[in-house]
């Protein structure tokens, strides 16, 4: 595994992991069907290494693979501070291209693959509707919105109340001090992301300070094929939050499957192989 650290503007370092393919191709690699490099984007608070398992297993199929790191997470330094005004749009448009960058001077002869696990399926979808027809598919794993109508019962009272709270408190103290909070505090984050977040899940659009585009109506007129993968015990993405992600790409070529073991929202990464198999089925088809 090589790592590529790239410098971004507010001058924060974010590595890059790629693994070559070292597997038993499944099909002809020709002109009209280029090998695929699958680019991981990693869910809120989760480390890019924690993938690596999901990452070998699919270089072993005979596809390249790329991890990035969102900012300020896993090994992305410095960590969160009151100074760091990074959302969604910084990461879509600084970071993101930046590590595509990266990814297509490593591997030249291969077609990108945006692979996101929850938020990074989110900024996954936001960043396609930025570079149009750039990409030849999106892979959404345990990935949804966080808006609360796409939850039922208890679920959407706290998802309602939860993420305004979470962003109050960010606001409140400079950052997000997930790193203080034993489990499921999301790490530490940039206010602004965490503002980012509290106001899709409130209003279920995607509508992120500092924006240059109008990216609802990109998003909408998207033309690409879309994998979206729920998975048994999920109770962060269930298929209803999934659901009012996909809606929003109605031009899309849309594939779903839903993972029956009850590996929840982070299991599948350490327990990869019948994902990759039906994501190893899905890029056959493309």
């Amino acid at each position: 595994m090589e790592t590529v650290p790239i410098q971004v503007t507010d001058g924060s370092t974010v590595p890059v992991r790629l693994i070559p393919a070292w597997g038993r191709h499944r099909h002809p690699i020709t002109a009209d069907t280029p090998r695929a490099v699958v680019v991981i984007v990693p869910g809120l608070g989760v480390p890019a290494i924690y993938y690596s398992d999901f990452a070998k297993e699919l270089a072993g199929r005979g596809v390249d693979v790329a991890i990035g790191e969102l900012r300020g997470n896993g090994d992305s330094r410095p960590r969160p501070t009151a100074e760091s005004a990074y959302g969604y749009h910084e990461l879509v448009s600084v970071d993101f291209p930046a590590i595509f960058e990266v990814v297509r001077e490593r591997f030249p002869d291969s077609t990108p693959i945006l692979l996101g696990h929850s938020m990074g399926g989110q900024l996954g979808v936001m960043y396609a509707s930025r570079i149009r027809g750039r990409l030849r598919g999106l892979i959404l794993i345990a990935s949804g919105t966080p808006y609360y109508r796409g939850y039922s019962g208890i679920a959407r009272s706290s998802m309602l109340v939860g993420p305004a709270a979470i962003s109050l408190t960010a606001n409140l103290a400079g950052f997000w001090p997930g790193d203080r909070i034993t489990a499921g505090g999301f790490g530490r984050q940039s206010k602004v992301l965490i503002a980012d977040w509290a106001r899709l899940a409130r209003t279920g659009r995607f509508v992120p300070v500092g924006a240059d585009i109008d990216y609802e109506e990109r998003i909408s007129r998207l033309k690409l094929p879309v994998l979206s993968i729920t998975v048994e015990g999920d109770e962060l993405a269930p298929r209803s939050s999934a659901d009012h992600l996909l809606e929003k790409l109605p031009n899309a070529s849309i594939t779903t499957w839903h993972e029956s073991k009850p590996l929840g929202h982070n299991g599948w990464i350490t327990d990869p192989r019948s994902t990759v198999d039906r994501i190893e089925q899905w890029m056959r088809d493309l």
